[in-house]
């Protein structure tokens, strides 16, 4: 008596693997195209903001010049 070596399960792993492939390529270029679509068109979800450098330390301080340089893109 012969045993079947194959299970239907099994037989499907070749389409389930190129399924899985083909969702997940999706996924990526979907992922990837709105990435782009949004570094060209630029987010309306800004959330950068100018803040005003607080003017806290004497105007005479050595630490001056180290605490007005404020970050700017």
């Amino acid at each position: 008596m012969k045993t079947r070596s194959l299970s239907p399960v099994g037989s499907l792993h070749p389409v389930i693997f190129f399924v899985v492939v083909y969702v997940v390529a999706l996924l990526l270029s979907i992922f990837i195209c709105s990435a782009l679509f949004h570094a060209i068109n630029g987010s309306s979800r800004s959330t950068t903001q100018e803040v005003p450098v607080e003017k806290s330390v004497p105007a005479g301080s050595p630490v001056m010049a180290a605490s007005t340089v404020a970050y700017s893109r």
